[in-house]
C-alpha cells in the first residue's frame, strides 16, 4: 500500500489526539495535588537539568548506565529524523532531500550511524534484563515490548533506505551507500523487482509503530521519557530535604491520609519514575527484607491517585485508602521501616524524592489517630516532658562536664556553644565522646561553654517521626533561647543535631554557624593548635560515613582526614563509603525502635566492616557508634574496638 497523505492524514490525527487525551489525563491529576513554587533559581535549575538530564550524570554512576544514555541520545538525533518522516507522510514535500547536499548527506549519514547504535543498545537492554536484571520483578513483557518496539523501528527505518538504495545505479549508488553504509549493508537481501513492496511494507511498518509506541508512553512506566526532565529542572534544591513546618490551628488537619495531601510536584514524581531499580538497591530497609521499597512506594502512590482521581476531581471521598494493605497502598510497616537515610534520593537519576514522602503519612499517623509503634509512646512522653529520649532529669545534663568544672556559655565571652545533645549528655558510652571533645577544644584554647541544664534536645528524631507537634514545641524553645543569648557559633558531635539545628531550624528564623567536632578538630590541627606528639596504633582503622552526616551534609572527608593525621597511616574503605555509604539503622527515628522483620540492619552494615578485618571501627556520630557497638557484640567480635573520631585524636594529642 503506497503511503499517501490522504491514508496517513486520517490516522496520523487520531493517534496523536489520543495521546494528547492519555498524556492530558494523567497530568491533570498532579494539579489535585498542593500547590508548590519549584520555579525559583532558574539559571541553576536549567544548569542542573543539562547536566543531569541530558548528560544523565546519575545515570552514568553505574556501568549499566552507558546502555540507556546511548538509546537517550540516539533518540534525541532520532526524534529529528522521526519528525522528518512524519512531515513527509503528511505534505510529501518536506522532505531532507531538499536540504543542500552538505547537509543533507552527514545528516543521512549521522542518522543511519545512530539507528545501528540504537539497535545495539536495544539488543544489550534486552539481554541485560534477561541475565542480570536490576531486580527479578524487572523481567517484564511491557519493558521487552518497549525493547522490540524500538527494534522494529530501527529495522523499518533500515528497510526504507535500502530499497531506495536498490534501485540507484552506477555512481550514485556507490555514493548513497557511503552515505548510508549500515542501510547498504540490507541491500543484497531485496529480491530483484521488489524495492517498491519493501519500501511501503517497511514505510507503515515504521509509521504504525511509531504511532503505537507514542500512545503506550503515558499507558506504561515509559511515560518517563515525557515526565523525567521536567522532574529534573523542577527538583529540589535544598539538601538535606527539609520537611514543611506545620502551622497548629483548631481544626487543622495534620499530615497526608489521601493521595491529594501531597504537593503536585510530589505527584508529578509518581509519573516519573523509570523503575531502574537504584533506589530498591542501596535501601536499607529494602535491603533487609523489609516491606518497605522505595521503588513501589512511589508506584503504589501512582497506582492510588489514578484509582481515586476521578473521586477527587470531583470533591469525593477515595474508594481506595493511600494508607492500608492494599495493591495501591501504602502498608503501615513500611512506613514505619524508614531510616531517613537519604541513599535513594542520591541514587535516582531523575531526582523523585522518595523519604520524604513518607513522614507526612507518619505525621499523620501519629498527630491524627495516635496509631505509631508501642515502643515510641515512651520516647515522645519523655520528649515532651523531659525533652530527652530517656526521660532524665534536666539537671543531669551537664554532669558530664563535673571533672572539667563549670563551663557555662556566656554571651558575648564564649565563642563557640557546644550543644552537646540528648546521647553525649546521657548515654555512659557517647558521654566519652564528649569528654574527649571537650579536652581536646580546651587544649587547643578554644572558647566553649554549654547551656547543661537549659540545653533541649533538638527535636530530630520527633520531626522524622512525625511528631512534628513536640518537635515544633522544641524549636521554638530552642530558637527563643538561642536568640536571647546571642548564640551564632555551634559545636556538635551529633550529625543529627548537626542537621537540625544548621537546616531544619532556618524554618524558624534560626540562622547558625554549625560545625561538626570531626571539622573543627581537623581545622585545629591543620592550624597546629593541637600538636600530635605521637601517632596512635589501632591496628587496619576503617571509617564507617553517618548518612546524616555524609549524604545529608556532604561532610565526607574531614573525619578521614583526622583519622589518618591521628593514626598515620591510610584508612580501609567499606565496599559500601561515602556517597554509596549504608545505614547503620538507626536514622528516621529508627534508634528507638526494634526491628522485627528481616535482618537487623546494624548486623548486616557490621558484618560487611568485619569482612574488611579491620582492628578498629570509626565513626562520627553517637547513633553510629552505639549500633556498631551493638553489631560488634551480637556477632561476637570482640576483639575489634569502636571509637569515635574525638577519641581517637585525644589519644594521640592527649596521651
Amino acid at each position: 500500500m503506497t503511503p499517501t497523505p490522504t491514508l496517513f492524514a486520517p490516522l496520523f490525527i487520531a493517534a496523536t489526539a489520543l495521546f494528547l487525551y492519555s498524556c492530558w489525563k494523567r497530568l491533570s491529576l498532579t494539579a489535585l495535588g498542593r500547590p508548590e513554587e519549584r520555579l525559583d533559581n532558574l539559571g541553576q535549575r536549567i544548569s542542573d537539568t543539562l547536566t543531569y538530564a541530558f548528560a544523565q550524570k546519575r545515570v552514568l554512576a553505574k556501568p549499566s548506565g552507558l546502555i540507556h544514555v546511548a538509546i537517550f541520545w540516539c533518540f534525541l538525533v532520532l526524534m529529528v529524523a522521526n519528525t522528518e518522516f512524519l512531515l513527509h507522510g503528511l505534505f510529501p514535500s518536506i522532505s531532507f532531500t531538499r536540504l543542500p547536499d552538505g547537509l543533507f548527506m552527514p545528516l543521512m549519514q549521522m542518522i543511519d550511524v545512530v539507528s545501528l547504535i540504537t539497535l545495539l543498545a536495544v539488543i544489550a537492554a534486552a539481554v541485560r534484563r534477561l541475565v542480570a536484571p536490576p531486580y527479578p520483578e524487572a523481567r517484564t513483557f511491557e519493558a521487552f515490548f518497549i525493547l522490540f518496539l524500538i527494534a522494529t523501528l530501527m529495522l523499518a527505518n533500515f528497510g526504507v533506505n535500502a530499497a531506495k538504495i536498490s534501485t540507484m545505479q552506477g555512481s550514485t549508488l556507490a555514493l548513497a551507500k557511503s552515505i548510508m553504509p549500515v542501510s547498504g549493508w540490507f541491500v543484497p537481501s531485496i529480491p530483484a523487482g521488489s524495492a517498491k513492496l519493501v519500501h511501503d511494507l517497511s514505510w507503515w511498518v515504521h509509521a504504525l509503530v511509531l504511532l503505537l509506541f507514542m500512545n503506550l508512553l503515558p499507558l506504561s512506566k515509559h511515560f518517563h521519557i515525557i515526565t523525567a526532565i521536567p522532574n529534573v529542572l523542577l527538583r529540589r534544591q535544598d539538601n538535606p530535604p527539609l520537611p514543611e513546618r506545620e502551622i497548629f490551628k483548631a481544626d487543622n488537619r495534620f499530615g497526608v491520609d489521601q493521595v491529594d495531601g501531597y504537593t503536585w510536584k510530589g505527584l508529578l514524581d509518581a509519573f516519573s519514575c523509570t523503575e531502574c531499580g537504584r533506589c530498591q538497591m542501596v535501601c536499607p530497609a529494602d535491603q533487609t527484607k523489609k516491606p518497605l521499597n522505595p521503588r513501589t512506594l512511589i508506584a503504589k502512590i501512582k497506582h492510588n491517585l489514578m484509582a481515586n482521581g476521578q473521586a477527587l476531581k470531583q470533591g469525593q471521598k477515595p474508594p481506595v485508602p493511600l494508607i492500608g494493605e492494599g495493591s495501591d497502598s501504602i502498608s503501615e510497616e513500611a512506613i514505619w521501616a524508614c531510616t531517613t537515610c537519604g541513599a535513594c534520593l542520591q541514587a535516582c537519576p531523575v531526582f523523585i524524592e522518595q523519604f520524604p514522602k513518607l513522614i507526612p503519612l507518619r505525621r499523620h499517623l501519629v498527630e491524627m489517630e495516635s496509631r505509631f509503634p508501642e515502643e515510641l509512646l515512651n520516647l515522645f512522653e519523655n520528649m515532651e516532658g523531659r525533652s530527652n529520649p530517656w526521660g532524665i532529669a534536666p539537671t543531669e545534663r551537664g554532669k558530664w562536664a563535673t571533672l572539667l568544672g563549670e563551663r557555662p556559655y556566656e554571651p558575648g565571652k564564649t565563642e563557640y556553644l557546644f550543644y552537646v545533645g540528648c546521647a553525649g549528655s546521657f548515654d555512659a558510652r557517647a558521654k566519652q565522646i564528649t569528654v574527649a571533645t571537650a579536652m581536646l577544644l580546651d587544649k587547643a584554647g578554644v572558647s566553649w561553654g554549654i547551656l547543661g541544664k537549659d540545653e533541649k534536645c533538638c527535636g530530630d528524631s520527633l520531626r522524622r517521626l512525625g511528631n512534628e507537634y513536640v518537635f515544633d514545641k522544641l524549636a521554638l524553645e530552642n530558637t527563643a533561647l538561642f536568640k536571647e543569648r546571642g548564640i551564632k557559633k555551634v559545636i556538635v558531635q551529633c550529625p543529627h543535631c548537626l542537621t537540625t539545628l544548621k537546616n531544619d531550624y532556618r524554618q524558624y528564623g534560626l540562622q547558625l554557624e554549625v560545625i561538626h567536632h570531626s571539622q573543627l578538630l581537623l581545622h585545629l590541627v591543620q592550624d597546629g593548635r593541637l600538636k600530635l606528639p605521637k601517632t596512635v596504633d589501632l591496628g587496619r582503622v576503617m571509617y564507617h560515613d553517618s548518612c546524616y552526616l555524609g549524604r545529608h551534609n556532604n561532610i565526607y572527608d574531614e573525619p578521614r582526614e583526622a583519622l589518618a593525621l591521628a593514626t598515620g597511616g591510610a584508612l580501609v574503605e567499606m565496599p559500601r563509603n561515602r556517597e554509596d555509604g549504608f545505614c547503620c539503622g538507626a536514622g528516621g527515628g529508627r534508634m528507638w525502635m526494634e526491628e522485627f522483620t528481616g535482618d537487623r540492619i546494624n548486623l548486616v552494615r557490621t558484618a560487611e566492616a568485619l569482612e574488611q578485618q579491620p582492628d578498629t571501627i570509626c565513626t562520627a556520630c553517637p547513633y553510629c557508634l552505639t549500633m556498631f557497638d551493638d553489631g560488634i557484640k551480637d556477632l561476637q567480635a570482640d576483639k575489634v574496638q569502636v571509637k569515635d573520631v574525638a577519641e581517637v585524636l585525644a589519644e594521640a594529642v592527649l596521651r
